[in-house]
Parts: C-alpha cells; sequence; structure tokens
C-alpha cells in the first residue's frame, strides 16, 4: 500500500470517528495555495479543522511541526473567508497507532 492510499484510509477512519462522536464532516481535503486540511468538521457551533496522522512503528504527532500548523492555520483562515463564515473554530489533531485513536482537540505550538 502506497503513502498515498494508507492516508487515505486513516482519513476514513478519522471520519468515521468523528461521526461517531456526533461531529458533522464538513469537507474532506481542502486545499488551498498555503496547504491543505484532511477534515473540516462541526459540533457545537465549533469548526474543526483537523489533520490526521497515522503510523505503526513511530509517534505520528510528530509529524505535526510548527511550520505544518502554521499552514493548517492559514488554511482555515482562508476557508472561513471564502465560505463566509464568523464561527468559533479550532485546530486539532487525530492520531491513529496501532488502530487506536487519539483525538486532541485545540492545538498549538
Amino acid at each position: 500500500m502506497n503513502t498515498k492510499d494508507k492516508g487515505n484510509l486513516y482519513e476514513e477512519k478519522a471520519s468515521e470517528y468523528l461521526k461517531s462522536q456526533n461531529y458533522k464532516i464538513v469537507e474532506r481535503n481542502f486545499y488551498s495555495r498555503f496547504g491543505e486540511i484532511d477534515i473540516i468538521a462541526f459540533k457545537d457551533e465549533i469548526y474543526h479543522f483537523v489533520e490526521v496522522k497515522g503510523g505503526k512503528n513511530f509517534e505520528p504527532i510528530y509529524n505535526i511541526t510548527p511550520v505544518k500548523l502554521n499552514r493548517v492555520i492559514k488554511t482555515a483562515y482562508t476557508f472561513m473567508n471564502k465560505k463566509r463564515i464568523d464561527n468559533a473554530f479550532c485546530i486539532d489533531a487525530l492520531i491513529i497507532k496501532n488502530e487506536e485513536i487519539e483525538f486532541i482537540e485545540n492545538i498549538s505550538f
């Protein structure tokens, strides 16, 4: 399985997890000139911009670097401006390691 296929698999698992937690999936793989957001979800009047990372033999959270996080934030603002949305939002991480899911809300650096 190539990297893109693995990424799609992790994103599908992440979407299913979020739905099971009563999040509404608004969009997946939103692109801007700054980068990509894996999942945009909505719950309790808050938009959640979710970065999905997965792996087996390492800690996937370490793939969310300050540079990556900055790109996600800029892309989140792009989405909000493009859709003319004026709601609260946060940047989250959903980590899948060895089939276990950890959802970390409101990450920052």
